[in-house]
């Protein structure tokens, strides 16, 4: 047996000066996003935040989540400005339906060989996120890992904490029948479905430069997911938000029961929104079942707000002010025996 003379880190094909490299510069990424509470951030082994100290009980919620395939997406056009706000926003519109005020972030950046360029572009877009969602990115992890990862490519995972007063946590448990059923516009796909998006543009043989309604393709595929955070926090200072549901993979059909009383059921009314152009263009050129659309895409709705019929004319037109486009989407109805949870009609 041989053994290798001198072998270092770097023979391994680990570039440690890269890796500091990056940490220097997302530190002012990271120092935009600061909150009052933060004691220590970047830089350190672990990240010190205290609770602010206007809540009587604060119940703190957790969530995590990634982009999926869209990074797939980010690597074709080699466009990595806006994948971070994706990541913020998947965890922070999660545990915004529970009623929590995100306070901070982590992320989990993984490659094969790191590219300093595409790192800062990433974090960049995560403090982003960050910033539209009132949080701090006080750490994360950048992990290089030769032999993991095809060149050019990288993995991102994110986690958000949050905290809600126990008191006024939103678990959908007083929903009843007559409350009505609000959606919020959501951006284009947000970060769901893309394994069924790339598909399609795959077999139709669509050019990711073309023109569509004013933009590239690429450029509308890859729009970032909209972050509900800062209008909806507000609106939950102003009325009584019984439930919400972010709609993510399974659409729909598939979020709002997560949220509704067994014995409820949402009636949406289809009419009730028109599909933005993306939607329509990859149902057409997919040949994609309505009922597949339905459980695969958002269809345009990102978030689902279910309020009392009393207070659905104040929260639509406090939510526009908000910047917010607001659907009526339909009403909460006693269950039948044997009826989905949401049915759109």
């Amino acid at each position: 047996m041989t053994v290798p003379n001198s072998l270092s880190y770097r023979d391994a094909g680990v570039d440690i000066d890269a890796g500091d490299s990056l940490v220097e510069r997302i530190k002012p990424h990271a120092k935009r996003t600061l909150r009052p509470e933060v004691l220590a951030g970047i830089g350190g082994f672990g990240a010190l935040m205290e609770l602010p100290r206007n809540y009587k009980e604060p119940v703190l919620i957790a969530g995590t989540d990634g982009v999926g395939t869209k990074l797939k997406l980010a690597f074709q056009m080699d466009r990595h400005d806006s994948i971070g706000q994706d990541l913020v926003a998947m965890s922070v519109n999660d545990i915004l339906v529970q009623g929590a005020e995100p306070l901070f972030f982590l992320d989990y950046f993984a490659c094969g060989h790191l590219d300093v360029d595409v790192g800062e572009q990433v974090v960049a877009g995560i403090a982003r996120g960050c910033e539209l969602s009132g949080c701090a990115l006080i750490g994360g992890e950048t992990a290089e890992m030769p032999g993991m990862y095809p060149a050019g490519e990288y993995d991102l995972a994110g986690f958000a904490v949050g905290v809600a007063e126990k008191s006024r946590l939103i678990s959908g448990r007083d929903i009843r029948p007559g409350d009505t059923v609000l959606g919020l516009a959501s951006s284009g796909p947000h970060s769901n479905g893309y394994s069924l998006i790339r598909k399609i543009v795959e077999v139709s043989g669509a050019d990711l430069g073309s023109d569509f309604h004013g933009r590239t393709l690429g450029e509308t595929l890859l729009e970032p997911t909209r972050i509900y955070v800062k209008p909806l926090l507000a609106l939950m200072k102003a009325i009584t938000v019984k439930g919400m549901a972010h709609i993510t993979g399974g659409g729909i059909t598939g979020n709002v029961p997560r949220v509704l009383p067994e014995d409820c059921t949402a009636v949406i009314r289809a009419d009730a929104w028109t599909w933005p152009p993306v939607f329509q263009w990859l149902q057409q050129q997919g040949n994609v079942a309505l009922a597949e659309m339905h459980r695969t895409f958002n269809c345009g709705v990102g978030m689902v707000v279910i309020v009392a019929d009393e207070d659905a004319e104040t929260a639509m037109r406090f939510l526009a002010e908000q910047g917010e486009t607001v659907y009526r989407l339909g009403q909460i109805e006693a269950r039948a025996a044997g009826q989905e949870q949401t049915v759109i009609v």
